[in-house]
């Protein structure tokens, strides 16, 4: 039994489709009960859990095999990461407890980096769960392509894309949610010893430049990319309610400054095969 953890999202709905296509037993493991029946009818067992109950997540996780653990993202947390390191804690008083054979948790691009930014619940995440006594693998994407979708509308309605990725010409390493969810589906049937990092990311890395030109393309009209400078972003964030934009501002400088990158040596990491034109479709058209 596989019990996953973030289903109803796009990297846990690709990787537990996948699972259920290769007739593979999946445990939906979700805290809304209102989306237990699309998944029942898909063929899971159901278990209804919080992330932040030691309890219910517990009782998911017992009798799996393996685990899927898509840990929630604060995108203005407090500071010293007080929301990621209690959900920590209780996953992992739940997996010592259920004792699942292996885990595969989601993780990110940059998780090694000393830096403190955004990404670093992700660094409590793995510093927190390599001491478990089970196999874990953490698996590090690269930036989604999906967050693209936040371009569409000025990008259909000016013609422009607002990026705080830069400078404009400078590729980025991206991937696909779909790829992220379909080689999760790979590395959780393995069977492996101790804690590893496996890194993720598309066939080729992309600019800002090229995200424009894409959505061009898209959507059959002149695109161009537009540099949000950087003194504007704090004030920006505020205006739209973040109130606490320094982590967010510091994982976009670690993409731009290249401390965000991956650690291992670029010929073992995994590749993802879904182009960019294809999701910008998806996420622009339908």
């Amino acid at each position: 039994m596989y019990a996953i953890t973030g289903i109803t999202g796009k990297v846990g709905g690709a990787l537990a489709r996948t699972l259920l296509s290769e007739g593979k037993p999946v445990r939906a493991v979700l805290r809304n009960q209102d989306k237990a029946r699309e998944w029942a009818q898909r063929g899971c067992d159901v278990a209804l859990a919080k992330m932040d109950d030691v309890a219910s997540l517990t009782a998911a996780f017992k009798g799996a095999d393996s685990v899927f653990i898509l840990p929630p993202s604060e995108f203005a947390p407090l500071p010293g990461f007080p929301e990621a390191r209690a959900v920590i804690d209780v996953v992992k008083t739940a997996l010592e407890s259920a004792r699942p054979a292996k885990v595969v948790c989601l993780s990110t691009i940059g998780a090694q980096a000393t830096r403190t930014n955004l990404l670093s619940q992700r660094t409590l995440m793995e510093e927190a769960l390599a001491g478990l006594n089970i196999p874990v693998t953490f698996l590090r994407p690269a930036w989604f392509m999906e967050n693209f979708a936040w371009d569409v509308e000025s990008a259909r309605q000016e013609g422009v894309i607002h990026s705080f990725l830069q400078p404009l010409d400078k590729p980025v390493p991206m991937i696909a949610t779909r790829d992220v969810g379909r080689i999760a589906a790979e590395l959780i049937q393995q069977n492996w010893q101790g804690c590893r990092a496996v890194e993720l990311e598309a066939t080729k890395r992309i600019s800002p430049n090229e995200i424009a030109a894409t959505f061009a393309k898209v959507l059959d009209r002149p695109v161009t990319a537009q540099i949000v400078p950087r003194e504007t972003w704090e004030e920006l964030f505020t205006s739209q309610g973040m109130k606490n934009p320094i982590p967010r501002m510091l994982m976009l400088d670690g993409f731009n400054e290249g401390w965000i990158e991956f650690e291992g040596n670029p010929s073992r990491i995994l590749r993802g095969d879904t182009e960019l034109e294809t999701v910008l479709r998806e996420v622009a058209v339908g």
